[in-house]
């Protein structure tokens, strides 16, 4: 196949991959019992529909990025609002495939990178929402990253044994050190187990750069608010997940590029 193709066939999988994220994003937390919903719904079933007036939605409008442009952003029976997250969230598994190939090139690896990037989209947005990181994500993660890496996929397994292990200790040692200082949960379980499975993936080397990239980008993400006029109290919960799943993301990405100032194997 040409490159245009495999480009043009690893978009449209990651735009529809991203709409099932959407799913994973919307139901899932109440499925696994981490929030109180009223939607009893599978991550399969019922078909989907607005949360407002519960109309099922036709499948037109269920194509990924052009079902958002043509119902301009609203419910095509009741006019509610669709949150931005929808086609955020499509675009981002399409481009997550794209940049997935474009690295590792046509292969099983780009695939493994994939599945990465988009396990990440679906736990950064479900934190951002939720302010959980669900085991039904993150266990899951860890087992497929240290599984790529028996063959040294992304990093020799030894350094993928570690880097798991390593990654849970020291978020939950900081957590458990920062809850006793300040009676506040500053680092949960679920970022642990995040930070534990970027670890399985990429190695315990490139933990440190992780978390520092992550520690910025959530500072930088907290300035931006404050900047904006929003007030932020010294005991409100600020989610850790999406910054780790970028940082995690960012250092995938100097895995496949085998850039040495950000990633070392």
């Amino acid at each position: 196949m040409t490159d245009w193709v495999i480009f043009a066939t690893c978009l449209l999988a990651g735009l529809l991959i991203g709409s099932f994220l959407n799913v994973v994003i919307h139901r899932g937390p109440a499925q696994w019992k981490l929030v109180d919903s009223s939607d009893r719904g599978t991550l399969v079933s019922p078909r989907s529909y607005c949360p407002d007036c519960k109309a099922p939605i036709s499948s037109i409008h269920l194509i990924p990025l052009l079902g958002f442009a043509v119902l301009r952003g609203k419910c095509a029976t009741c006019a509610s609002r669709i949150p931005i997250r929808y086609p955020l969230v499509e675009l981002m598994g399409g481009l997550a495939g794209i940049i997935a190939v474009a690295i590792f090139g046509f292969s099983t690896t780009a695939l493994l990178a994939a599945l990465f990037f988009w396990f990440l989209i679906a736990l950064s947005f479900i934190d951002f929402e939720t302010g959980y990181l669900p085991d039904a994500l993150t266990i899951p993660l860890i087992i497929l990253g240290l599984a790529a890496n028996v063959i040294d996929l992304f990093t020799s397994f030894p350094n993928a044994l570690i880097g798991a292990a390593v990654g849970y200790l020291v978020f939950r040692l900081i957590g458990a050190a920062f809850h006793r200082l300040r009676g506040l949960e500053g680092l949960g379980q679920g970022d642990a187990k995040l930070l534990a499975a970027l670890g399985a993936w990429l190695g315990w080397l490139a933990l440190a750069p992780i978390v520092f990239t992550a520690a910025i980008l959530a500072l930088g993400a907290v300035g931006a608010l404050r900047l904006s006029g929003k007030k932020i109290a010294g005991d409100t919960p600020i989610p850790f997940g999406p910054a780790l799943g970028a940082a995690g993301a960012l250092a995938m990405v100097a895995n496949g590029l085998d850039l040495p100032a950000y990633y070392w194997r």
